[in-house]
This record gives structure tokens, sequence and C-alpha cells, in this order.
């Protein structure tokens, strides 16, 4: 399916079917256990769906609010919860809107998103939606050490880093789990481009 609406709609750059096992799903399904049971979660910038899908296909006790700004890439999504019956929601609007909407904020007990921005940028995004004791989970090829300051900021707080390597030496990985220790300050999230334009660090 991915790969029939990747032709119209641009979905990956990679189109490999052993790539797209390994670099997209499994990837996803490195952080199947960090969910709670039964959780309610976010996704930010859901793209095509990863990590949701495979986690929500792995795990149907999930129930997911995908959070894309691209029209095609909604209409994708919601054609696969549908297809797949899977316990989810897609909302087709900015995360820095959805950050700020009484409706999403601080309501999720964890915020994921995958290869979105940096990491200063991504925390601002996700953190506003996590609940005070919940887990902003960052899938990142990358150290998050440059965003210590914004976690603090946002009310996280640094939990632990997984490091993991894909098979057929797809490269290395880190999950990095921060924790939701304090209400985020109501300034954020900034909107209007701030997240990327000038990041807290």
């Amino acid at each position: 399916m991915l790969l029939s609406f990747n032709e119209c709609f641009n979905l990956t750059a990679i189109t490999k079917k052993e790539e797209i096992e390994g670099k997209h799903f499994l990837d996803s399904l490195a952080g199947e256990q960090l969910f709670p049971q039964g959780a309610r979660a976010a996704e930010v910038g859901s793209g095509a769906g990863f990590p949701s899908i495979p986690l929500m296909l792995a795990r149907e006790d999930l129930f997911f609010t995908l959070i894309e700004s691209t029209k095609k890439k909604c209409e994708f999504l919601k054609t696969a919860v549908a297809r797949f019956n899977l316990h989810a929601e897609v909302l087709c609007m900015r995360a820095e809107d959805a950050g700020r909407d009484p409706a999403y904020r601080e309501k999720f007990s964890v915020c994921c998103a995958r290869a979105v921005a940096p990491m200063p940028t991504l925390a601002e995004y996700c953190l506003p939606l996590v609940k005070k004791g919940g887990i902003f989970l960052a899938y990142k090829g990358e150290n998050c050490e440059e965003a210590e300051r914004a976690f603090a900021l946002l009310g996280g707080k640094t939990e632990k880093k997984i490091h993991y390597e894909l098979p057929d030496e797809m490269g290395g990985r880190t999950l990095a789990i921060v924790r939701k220790v304090k209400a985020t300050p109501a300034k954020y999230p900034r909107g209007r481009g701030a997240e990327r334009k000038d990041p807290i660090i």
C-alpha cells in the first residue's frame, strides 16, 4: 500500500522492500514497549505513518492522534486507518497549532515523532502535547544533548536514551525518552515558524 501511494504522494524516498522493512517498520517498532497499555498517544509530523501505523498494527490497545499538515499525506493516513481498522484520528493541522489547542494540549500519555526536525524544534512541537507524567519519545539518528535546555524550559527531563542498530548494516538509531515533569509554560509553542527559525538552544 505504501509503495502504491508513494507513486502519487511522495511519501518516502525509500522504495526497496528490504529497506522499507528495516528503516521504516522495524525502526518504528523499536519503541513498542515504551507505550503504556491503552495509551492515548499523539504523533507529530506523521507523514506516511511511522512509527504510528506499525505500532497500532502490533498493539491494538493504542489510540493515536496523527498530526500532519500536508493534505495528501493526511489522505493516505485516513485511507490506512480505515483499511486496517486502526484506532486513530487524523488531524490535518500544524503541530504548533495543536499544541495551543485546549482539546489537545497536555492530553497525551505519549507524544512521538520520527525524523521531523532537529531536537530543540521537535521538543517545542511535542512536549506541549504531553500531560504531566507522560513521555515525549523521539526517534532520532543523532544525539540530543543540544536540546537539554529546551526540555527543561518546556517541562521535560531526559529519562533515558536507547541506542540500537538496524539489521543488515542499515545504521544506528537512538530513542530519546523525555519525561514530562511539569506543565509547559503558556508561551510555548510560539508558532508562526519560530520553533524552526529560532529554536531553543
